[in-house]
């Protein structure tokens, strides 16, 4: 970004990403979801022609852009209907982490294929005892002589149908989950995570299909690793580098979730506009009464604002002020959740009943949207964070 405008490049991105997310459209994104199949053919392609490893380094296969430009592409594929979960994972995640942390032979070996799609890795840190406190996770690595043994529990993991390796959050061995206090009853718990690729095929790696009410080709998965054997050179990074490394992945995630959200709000803004300037049943069509036009234009700054926000984030993740990009991060995701939920049922409410009738495609994306406002991170803990580093308010938690 240059004064509040993107560069050249990326508009032209944005728009070639836009081509071909309207060559499928939102159609085949329903369509697939229906029938339980994936949005394979639309990986490939975009793979193919370069926009899920555009931020991957260009001597491993990628387009040597930054989170910014994956955000561009993430948001113009929703934008027009089709959503693809995994970028926030695969690319996003695993692969700035393994760009940023991992030793060159493991950049050669995984980053080729995740830039043109031939590879895909999920992500996992949820705990069905944790929940947003990741801080209690218990996945534990133990050391082995032919490596690491991985044993415990991740739920609500997204493509694991999908990956071929799991980026896993664990503790070491030697990690306390609960440090010991002059009480004797244990004190705060702080995380001090080591990250592994374990491939999917691994012995002892299992996941369960969780029943959810939202219809999409990605679906969601409890894991369990038994005992899961994986190599020395498994691990990501420095098993005690701590959470620094961790969080180079979670803060592209922020960014690349709140582009999820935003593409999602232009295409329901757009489905309402367009339906309020064609739906005539007294003298003037409907979008003329302010009652429609209000809450219409509110969504229009509020998609703008959270837009605005994401490429801040971005600017700064991508400038190494990684505090700030942090603190940036955080308020996109909060403002794009917001933005969506809002700009769904808005344009649910313009239509009226039709806006229920999966014709006009919008009732299909009320689950979706509200996900918006949980995950990756939920609005209540963004909240938390902002009280707490930004305002300097006393911990609540």
């Amino acid at each position: 970004m240059n004064n509040f405008t993107e560069s050249q490049e990326r508009l032209e991105l944005r728009k070639a990403v836009a081509d071909l997310g309207k060559k499928y459209g939102r159609d085949y994104f329903e369509k697939a979801a229906k029938e339980g199949r994936k949005t394979t053919e639309l990986w490939q392609e975009a793979g193919k022609l370069g926009y899920l490893g555009v931020a991957v380094p260009e001597e491993f296969g990628g387009g040597g852009g930054d989170i910014g430009d994956l955000a561009a592409v993430c948001e113009e594929l929703a934008a027009a209907g089709n959503p693809l979960l995994l970028m926030v994972v695969s690319p996003a995640i695993v692969g700035t982490i393994i760009a940023q942390y991992g030793t060159q032979e493991q950049k050669e070996r995984w980053l080729p294929g995740l830039a043109d799609g031939s590879s895909t890795f999920a992500f996992s840190i949820t705990e069905p005892d944790a929940g947003s406190n990741s801080h209690k996770i218990i996945t534990t690595a133990y050391r082995d002589a032919d490596g690491w043994r991985l044993k415990g529990t991740k739920t609500y993991i997204s493509g694991v149908d999908e990956a071929s390796h799991v980026l896993v959050v664990a503790r070491t061995e030697d990690a306390r989950t609960v440090p010991p206090s002059p009480d004797g009853l244990g004190g705060t718990p702080h995380l001090k995570p080591a990250l592994f690729l374990v491939p999917t095929d691994s012995k002892g790696f299992t996941y369960n299909e969780i029943d959810m009410g939202i219809v999409s080709p990605e679906k969601q998965f409890t894991l369990f690793f038994d005992d899961v054997l994986v190599p020395a050179d498994a691990l990501i990074g420095s098993e005690d580098a701590g959470i620094e490394q961790l969080f180079a992945g979670l803060n592209p995630e922020r960014i690349m979730g709140a582009s999820f959200a935003t593409g999602t709000a232009r295409l329901a803004l757009a489905k309402a506009t367009e339906y309020a300037k064609e739906r005539q049943v007294w003298k003037a069509p409907i979008g003329s009464h302010q009652a429609i036009a209000h809450p219409l234009a509110e969504s229009f700054i509020e998609i703008e604002m959270a837009r605005l926000m994401t490429q801040k984030a971005a600017a700064l993740y991508v400038s190494g002020d990684f505090m700030a990009a942090g603190e940036a991060a955080n308020m996109a995701k909060y403002a794009a959740g917001e933005a969506v939920c809002n700009a769904v049922d808005r344009a649910i409410q313009t239509h009226g009943g039709n806006g229920l009738a999966n014709e006009y495609g919008l009732v299909q994306m009320l689950a979706g949207s509200r996900l918006s406002r949980i995950a990756p991170v939920s609005r209540e803990m963004v909240l938390n964070f902002i009280a707490q580093f930004s305002l300097g308010l006393p911990k609540s938690y």
